[in-house]
């Protein structure tokens, strides 16, 4: 597994490594209520899962008809999560355990997500998952956010590999998509059930349909290593 040519796998953090999408909701609905907007439910905030905060921010400023800076809220969002995030953000255990399981195989692996750089630091080091992973990169970096794959082009180069012997860990649409755009493959722990059936879930690699209550270190790093 160590072997220069074998696999590197490139993780989502939001919903795949962590679960940080109440922190996420809760982040947003505080920006909008300081904006007059009372009816931002979860379900709404679920459609926006897997992309990228920017993203989410200009539909959002467009329905809502906010009047500050795209790069206001932003920052004002940021504020709202990283406060929360530093309290209190849960890793999965059997995504702790396949960190762990390719870490000691020497795997390269990489975080490649939606949010800001300062988020992913903050949830990387009060999780202790920032011990495991030298390379991390933000769509901030990047041209374009998922469902495109400039985050997870650039998580490859700077890990060295090329992106056919690259595997995605996703757990929405917008990424698994992003991951076959990028010519790599997909393991897939769909994080709001129903997306299980989207298109781009269908044609993963590997699927765990019921989400993380399916999801196993050991069947996925047999499946990685083809044992």
């Amino acid at each position: 597994m160590s072997d220069k040519h074998g696999p590197s796998v490139i993780f989502d953090l939001d919903g795949t490594l962590v679960d940080s999408e109440p922190n996420y909701y809760e982040a947003g609905r505080r920006l909008l209520a300081e904006h007059g907007v009372s009816d931002f439910s979860w379900e709404r905030h679920t459609d926006f899962i897997g992309i990228g905060t920017r993203e989410t921010l200009e539909t959002l400023r467009e329905q809502y008809g906010l009047d500050s800076p795209v790069d206001t809220l932003l920052a004002d969002k940021n504020r709202h999560y990283l406060e929360l995030a530093r309290a209190s953000t849960e890793v999965y255990p059997e995504m702790q355990k396949f960190v762990e399981l390719l870490h000691a195989e020497a795997v390269p692996m990489a975080v490649a997500s939606g949010s800001s750089l300062a988020a992913i630091e903050a949830v990387l080091r009060g999780t202790g998952l920032d011990a495991f992973f030298d390379v991390i990169v933000s769509a901030e970096e990047v041209p374009r956010g998922k469902p495109e794959p400039d985050v997870f082009l650039e998580a490859a180069r700077r890990l060295g590999a090329i992106p056919a012997d690259c595997v995605v860990m996703e757990d929405a649409p917008p990424g698994a998509a992003a991951a076959y755009a990028a010519g790599m493959r997909c393991v897939a722990i769909p994080y709001v059930a129903a997306t299980a059936l989207d298109p781009s879930f269908r044609s993963a690699d590997l699927l765990y349909a019921g989400g993380q209550r399916d999801f196993t270190a050991r069947a996925t790093y047999n499946w990685l290593t083809g044992r």
